[in-house]
């Protein structure tokens, strides 16, 4: 299931007057970017100034938010570190992430087993083109313990084996290309890191020319999860 960064998930606050108030937890780690948390759970970050303009948008009820700050605190550093740089453009550089967030339950009905929080990461500095990249985040609620893509799948198994053909149909087909992702590039983990789990897929995200060409931008494929059940932890 996926839950966009602009509906809240009202059950994780407190209702006062019908309206969820924010955690003071979730208050403090987002305030920890200088931003504030919103009655639907959703910390909002914006900074400008003449050199620079910085927006985060994200849902606070994702378990891990310590890795969520840490990543967004790392990445705003060095984007500020280049903004601030002599000869920077007349035009104000951008910063822009923004977070949906994705569940999976064992069965329809009952509470969720995964929470995952994917950010879309746009980023303006001057180059030839804007960089758009993604970063995912996904966590057992049950070992209480993140998922990554090792984790994800049994020991020894070889899921690639069974994603790669079906992420290259789905990416061939969006990008329009005629030729084949290459073997090498398909086979590779690395490109595969940035993934939700759903109830009925594992979503997977591919920065701007990983797989593909880069004009084709930033790409998501979904896997179902019926293809990949034999091989899932």
């Amino acid at each position: 299931m996926r839950i966009s960064t602009v509906v809240g998930v009202l059950a994780a606050g407190v209702l006062i007057g019908g309206v969820a108030a924010p955690s003071a937890a979730a208050q403090s780690t987002c305030a920890e970017l200088g931003g504030t948390v919103d009655a639907d759970q959703i910390c909002q970050v914006h900074t400008a100034n003449a050199t620079y303009r910085l927006d985060y948008t994200f849902s606070t009820t994702y378990p891990d938010q310590e890795a969520v700050v840490g990543y967004l605190s790392q990445t705003r550093d060095g984007f500020v570190n280049v903004s601030d740089m002599p000869g920077s453009r007349d035009q104000p550089y951008v910063l822009d992430a923004r977070g949906s967030s994705y569940s999976s339950a064992v069965a329809p009905g009952l509470p969720a087993r995964t929470q995952s929080l994917v950010l879309e990461v746009f980023q303006d500095v001057g180059g030839a083109q804007p960089e758009t990249w993604y970063k995912s985040f996904n966590y057992d609620l049950v070992k209480r313990a993140p998922i990554t893509f090792d984790t994800l799948f049994k020991p020894g198994s070889r899921p690639l084996d069974v994603i790669f053909p079906i992420v290259a149909r789905e990416l061939e087909t969006q990008a329009g290309i005629v030729q084949s992702i290459s073997q090498s590039a398909g086979m590779d983990p690395t490109h595969y890191q940035n993934f939700a789990i759903t109830d009925d897929s594992v979503i997977f995200f591919f920065d701007r020319g990983a797989l593909v060409a880069d004009s084709a931008g930033a790409l998501q494929a979904s896997v179902p999860r019926s293809a990949v059940a034999s091989l899932l932890a």
